[in-house]
């Protein structure tokens, strides 16, 4: 027997057939057009698929399941960055731009349908545990991980301080799965880092654009600029990405105010500028900014306007390459939709997505035992937005860049977080180069 519910949706989807019906045929005042009628009748095989489903199906199943189901199928059927949020993933979505949650300190990605670790996260108890940037996830808490979203792998492997979770993941090199017991521990994620090296030449590590990020940065710089620096480095290695507002406020640090610094276009090309706004001084330093792979989204709208604008020598290795914008749609029974609504484009038109954003001088990263873990660009993602301005990435492999080991056989390994000293990190030391080098030769005098 079919529900009250179910009996409303019948009538309606009769209304609505038999009323494109009449229009089809007599043409009533034009009230639906054809593409309305395909419409419908799309609605018309959901409902009956959702009431076959609920009636026949060898188990009862509860139709807010199969619903979230079903949207969960539709917004997995576009790019790889829309998705569905149930309640409480949403809320982890909210929590999570904040900085603070708890979990294991992982960061984590889906590849070739799989559960992906990315990168563990400095001193949490992933990286304590000995998780690997490459790992795959195949099971939490000895549950399969096959066909889960991003969102549902988060809320698992999040949980309250002091729980346990145990993942199970297969690595090159090992025979066999390994299960990873740790204990989940309150996940601080500090957007900013700061000090000074070289005596005059200020670093700021941002990890993540969070809401807070754009003031902890302030704070960080006036702290560097007491110490009398006379150049900065700002490094966004590794830096997955976050809120377009971060982005924008952390680059209006470096430039005056009114200057572009990330336009949108979403399907009705509409345009939609980002303008620097401050209500303080910027920081005019010499200044060397550092990319690599691992820098995403927020990290090279910030990267592609600074290196637009002439600001800063972008320096590293070719950036992740995701330029779309995703809008959050709350629903009115809590839940979300992440929505892929528009591409981003720097000041000077380029667009990030696939090719991302090309260091003005290219330096790969050397790691003391000379191995690097595969992470994967935007370009191998499956479902993934085209470049509507620029082919390449797409159509070929990234050329050798100067600089650029030309023996290397995967152009797709790229480098991840690794603790290294400031003296092996040759980026690093390329930027003090170079920074120190423009003050040399600042203070030559001038031939008489």
């Amino acid at each position: 027997m079919f529900s009250r519910k179910t009996a409303v949706i019948w009538i309606l989807i009769a209304f609505i057939t038999f009323s494109g019906i009449l229009v089809g045929r007599w043409g009533l005042m034009g009230y639906v057009n054809a593409d309305e009628q395909s419409h419908y009748t799309q609605i018309k095989t959901f409902a009956e698929s959702l009431s076959l489903v609920k009636k026949n199906y060898v188990e009862e199943v509860e139709e807010k399941e199969l619903v979230y189901g079903a949207i969960k199928g539709m917004l997995n059927s576009l790019d790889p960055h829309s998705s569905f949020m149930p309640p409480e993933s949403f809320k982890e979505m909210q929590i999570d731009t904040k900085g603070e949650f708890g979990g294991l300190g992982i960061q984590i990605g889906i590849k070739d349908k799989m559960l992906t670790i990315i990168a563990p996260i400095e001193d949490t108890p992933a990286e304590k545990a000995g998780v690997h940037a490459g790992d795959v996830i195949i099971k939490i808490n000895g549950e399969s991980t096959k066909d889960l979203s991003l969102q549902e792998a988060v809320s698992k492997l999040r949980g309250p301080k002091g729980s346990k979770v145990t993942i199970t993941i297969i690595r090159e090199g090992l025979e066999k799965p390994l299960d990873i017991a740790m204990i989940r521990d309150i996940i601080v994620i500090k957007s900013i880092k700061s000090r000074v090296i070289d005596e005059r030449i200020g670093y700021v590590k941002l990890t993540q654009f969070q809401e807070r990020s754009a003031d902890d940065l302030l704070k960080a710089l006036k702290e560097l600029s007491e110490k009398n620096i006379n150049a900065l480095i700002l490094d966004l290695r590794n830096n997955p990405g976050g809120l377009l507002k971060g982005a924008v406020d952390v680059t209006s640090q470096f430039l005056p105010s009114g200057k572009l610094v990330v336009y949108i276009k979403g399907r009705n090309g509409d345009k939609q500028n980002f303008d620097t706004v401050n209500g303080h001084k910027y920081y005019d330093y010499p200044m060397v900014v550092l990319v690599n792979g691992g820098s995403a989204s927020a990290s090279e709208i910030v990267a592609g306007a600074l290196q637009d604008w002439g600001k800063a020598v972008v320096l590293g290795t070719q950036t992740f390459g995701k330029g779309s914008v995703q809008t959050v749609i709350p629903l009115s029974d809590g839940s979300a939709l992440r929505l892929t609504t528009a591409r981003y484009y720097t000041p000077k038109g380029r667009s990030i997505q696939t090719t991302g954003i090309t260091p003005d001088i290219v330096v790969k990263l050397d790691t003391k035992d000379g191995k690097t873990h595969p992470v994967y660009r935007e370009k191998d993602l499956e479902k993934h937005l085209r470049n509507d301005v620029s082919k390449e990435g797409e159509d070929k492999e990234d050329e050798n860049k100067p600089g650029e080991d030309n023996d290397i056989k995967d152009k797709e390994l790229i480098e991840v977080p690794v603790k290294i000293s400031d003296e092996e990190d040759n980026q690093l030391q390329r930027a003090v180069d170079l920074l120190k080098g423009l003050r040399i030769l600042k203070e030559l005098p001038k031939a008489g």
